[in-house]
């Protein structure tokens, strides 16, 4: 039976919802010298609004999640995107650093967690086929916030204040993710049914039960190690090629090159994943990260940071996506949000423990090379944890049906 072509709306609207709310959010750093200059307000401070943020975030994920399995998806990003652009708007008029702090970290990363595992769980639900090609499109219109929305508000910081510029983003936020949230539903009943061929759990297994079973405890500890794999040199490899006598300018540049080679591998493996496998194709992508985290421990040049980087971005950006798929063909359609919201959760852990370990080894030793070893140590470790997932039992009544 063919599948609905309203499904590739789906994809679009989640792709260009996702791209406005994390360019809205890592606008932050682009407004930091600003801010600081206009308000007095220390830079770790300020940072620490962004900290607070990625907390929310991971902590959230899972309430948006059961949410949307509840309630579906149209509601819930609905009031994700009515909160967060008031977040917005209230962080442009805080009097303060503290209520910066608690507008921006807790208002802003809460709410903006509505647009990951509930629209996440929504695109794999409307695809039957081509489901790593889907998820990865929308993971690829997040990844394009660096390139459109930073740009964005580099120009308009021209122009304008700290605070003009976060109320501007309000609105654009505002303008972008309401109206693309009601076009948002819920998959047609065929997508509940277990995926054809997939080892699939009963469709009456309890929440709590998915939560405590072995493929999801695997997952959630493989995300865990992946992100803590690439969130230190994500964060710290500018400061390591400053090091490495790189101007600042050209040392940023490097996220640039990691960014647009994501945005390419986010593409690249779901078309893989779709192909092999995205068990076979996570875990080749989880030891290949390993070893590109381990390449920045030999750069020196810039020209050696680009050709790492293109590597290291092309991978982790690319398997990222895959999580989505195997959730979806390991748990019932009816949870998967709340499944996906725990996975945010342990993957927003991992985001939080990189930057704080390059942070305590370079003050051990005076330099990062000891981050890198220890990521890549990581990177192994998730590897390695990937390759004893193995899916729910098939049930008796199902393999007998194949037989048939």
């Amino acid at each position: 039976m063919a599948e609905p072509s309203y499904r590739w709306v789906i994809v679009v609207a989640g792709g260009l919802m996702g791209c406005a709310a994390m360019g809205a959010l890592f606008a932050l750093p682009v407004l930091l010298n600003d801010m600081a200059e206009g308000t007095g307000w220390s830079r770790t401070g300020i940072s620490a609004a962004m900290t607070l943020a990625f907390l929310a975030m991971a902590g959230c994920g899972m309430v948006w999640g059961a949410l949307s399995d509840r309630f579906g998806p149209r509601p819930v990003v609905l009031a994700g995107a009515i909160l967060f652009s008031a977040s917005l708007w209230g962080a442009s008029l805080a009097p303060s650093l503290i209520v910066f702090q608690l507008v921006f970290g807790l208002g802003a990363g809460g709410s903006v967690a509505a647009f990951f595992a509930p629209v996440m769980a929504n695109v794999t639900g409307w695809f039957q086929t081509r489901r790593g090609l889907a998820v990865s499109l929308v993971s690829a219109g997040m990844g394009l916030a660096p390139v459109t929305m930073s740009p964005l508000v580099a120009q308009l910081q021209e122009g304008h204040d700290w605070r003009a510029v976060m109320g501007i983003l309000a609105l654009v936020v505002a303008g972008v993710t309401l109206p693309l949230s009601l076009t948002l539903r819920r998959p047609p009943a065929a997508a509940y049914a277990a995926p054809a061929g997939s080892d699939s759990p009963p469709e009456d297994m309890a929440v709590s039960k998915a939560l405590l079973s072995p493929p999801f405890l695997i997952l959630l500890a493989v995300n865990f190690f992946c992100c803590a794999t690439h969130s230190g040199p994500i964060f710290h490899t500018v400061s390591y090629a400053e090091l490495c006598g790189i101007s600042a300018i050209a040392a940023v540049t490097i996220y640039s090159v990691e960014g647009i080679a994501g945005m390419g591998g986010r593409i690249g493996f779901g078309l893989m994943g779709d192909r092999f496998g995205a068990k076979r194709v996570l875990a080749t992508g989880l030891f290949a990260q390993a070893i590109a985290v381990a390449g920045y421990f030999f750069a020196r040049d810039l020209w050696q940071f680009y050709a790492i980087a293109v590597i290291f971005g092309f991978v982790y950006g690319g398997i990222m996506p895959l999580y989505s798929v195997l959730v979806r063909e390991n748990f019932p359609m009816r949870m998967l949000g709340t499944i996906m919201g725990g996975l945010g959760l342990a993957g927003g852990l991992g985001m939080a423990t990189g930057p704080v370990l390059g942070g305590m080894i370079f003050d051990l030793t005076g330099q990062y090379g000891g981050l890198y070893l220890t990521c890549m140590g990581l990177g192994v470790a998730a590897g390695a944890i990937m390759l004893t997932f193995r899916g729910h039992p098939r049930q008796p009544d199902e393999m007998l049906a194949q037989a048939a």
